[in-house]
């Protein structure tokens, strides 16, 4: 039976099995699950079941098991990895309806949530009792938890509060055999057996589907500081970020802006930066004791000002410190303004390598012909390396560039993702990184959740 046919008797069979609510079959209207927020093209699914239980997950795993079929899990499609692509068709298991925070309970500092769940709403739900839960990646207001767990999502309060797997203390989840499994615990401290559900945050959908998430909270801090302050050049203001770390001062952010992120910014972003702006660092400190916190703002102040070309900028009002956040929120955004095309890839290095990373992100842009933007979360060493391009006739010399950056931040001791993910755009770079032995040892664990090789097909790992 070839594919094609193989898909017509699955689609009989979800017909059977789903009303025509759940499941969608017209062409039109799966062309929007074939997108996710990369630039890797549109690849439709043959059909989207859009699932409300676990069973429902069940109930599709043994359709496409009984037809060979790929089953590609798809949440709100914000990934910039090609993660949810549908790359060799099959059925696509939209979660989007599976939206429901379960439950939130401020005595145990827990919450349980839906996979669907969008980040920015649980975050604001939260806050109203009181509590805080910290992943904040730069879709916060788009992206689902699903997906957050997914990818192990990061963001800017990743420094002082950590990523996405420091919070997830247990998940419900869907095996392609068929099983539906409980992993983790309820209880904040908890060693029992293997730690299953470590290992399904990062999985990037290729182990099992994620229908229910329990996560851990935070008292909400009563007080943030936010500030700015502008260097010479971009060498400069990374050598300032690793001296405020290696002093061991933690801020909740330090982000670093590059000079061309700089130039991006002069054309129109909502808070403009001092005239001849080199780059920029923008760090954040909380807690709940406001001289504490303003205590730190200077001390950090204190260990940049000495190589700053001008005054440390405060935030004095919320307005204020939106308007610098919704300015580098859309950074990636406003260097459209600059090039027709970009490729934006996020990797991670030793804090200490910092300055040299980003002198090597440029001096490989120079090397292609090409301009590279870097910004990002310094203060962890994650950094935003975006080449950019005028048109098609440049997309190789990018992509070169691309996988030049990727194979530095490997050389100097550092990862091709800090918080995207690889799905399909960096599976071919994953051996580069983790040896041939490593992947052989993940295939081999893929296989033992995944025996007929349906789920997610062609992510992560490089296809032979």
């Amino acid at each position: 039976m070839t594919a094609v046919q193989a898909m017509a008797a699955a689609v009989v069979e979800l017909q059977g099995a789903f009303p025509e609510g759940k499941l969608v079959l017209d062409a039109e209207a799966l062309l929007p699950y074939g997108k996710d927020e990369s630039d890797l093209g549109c690849f439709p699914p043959g059909a989207v079941v859009r699932v409300e239980s676990a069973e429902d997950v069940r109930t599709v795993f043994a359709i496409a098991s009984r037809h060979r079929v790929p089953v590609v899990p798809m949440g709100a499609r914000s990934g910039k990895s090609g993660g949810s692509l549908a790359i060799h068709g099959g059925i696509g298991v939209s979660m989007e309806r599976m939206n429901r925070i379960l439950e939130i309970r401020p005595g145990d500092l827990t919450a349980r949530v839906q996979p669907g769940v969008v980040l920015g709403i649980f975050q604001a739900e939260v806050e109203k009792q009181g509590l805080f839960y910290p992943p904040d990646p730069n879709s916060v207001d788009l992206c689902a938890i699903g997906g957050n767990v997914a990818e192990n999502a990061g963001g800017p309060r990743a420094l002082r509060y950590g990523v996405t797997r420091e919070y997830v203390l247990g998940l419900e989840v869907v095996l392609p055999t068929g099983e539906i499994l409980r992993f983790g615990r309820q209880t904040i401290k908890g060693v029992a057996g293997y730690d299953l559900t470590a290992l399904f945050v990062g999985s990037e959908g290729t182990l099992g589907i994620i229908t229910e998430v329990t996560l851990k909270l935070l008292p909400r801090p009563r007080h943030v500081a936010t500030a700015l302050v502008c260097f010479p050049d971009v060498a400069t203001a990374a050598e300032a970020v690793s001296r405020v770390l290696a002093a061991g001062v933690i801020p909740r952010c330090l982000e670093l802006i590059d000079d061309v992120s700089v130039k991006a910014i002069a054309k129109g972003s909502p808070f403009q930066l001092p005239p001849g702006a080199g780059a920029a660092l923008l760090f954040e400190t909380d807690g709940n004791d406001e001289e504490q916190v303003f205590a730190e703002m200077s001390r950090v102040a204190e260990m940049v000002q000495g190589s700053a070309s001008g005054e440390v900028i405060v935030a004095q009002n919320e307005a204020q410190r939106r308007d610098i956040w919704e300015t580098r929120k859309y950074l990636s955004v406003a260097l459209g303004k600059l090039a027709a095309n970009k490729l934006g890839e996020d990797v991670a290095v030793p804090r200490s390598r910092i300055p040299e990373m980003v002198a090597r992100s440029r001096e490989i842009g120079k090397a292609h012909g090409l301009l590279v933007a870097t910004y990002g979360h310094a203060g962890d060493g994650n950094l935003h390396c975006n080449v950019l391009y005028d048109g098609p006739h440049e997309r190789a010399r990018a992509d070169a560039a691309v996988g030049d950056i990727l194979r530095a931040a490997v050389d100097l001791g550092g990862t091709i993702t800090g918080e995207h993910g690889v799905g399909l755009a960096k599976r071919d770079f994953l051996a580069y990184e983790q040896g041939d032995a490593v992947l052989a040892l993940e295939r081999r664990v893929k296989a033992l959740f995944d025996p007929l090789g349906i789920l997610n097909p062609g992510k992560m790992f490089p296809e032979s």
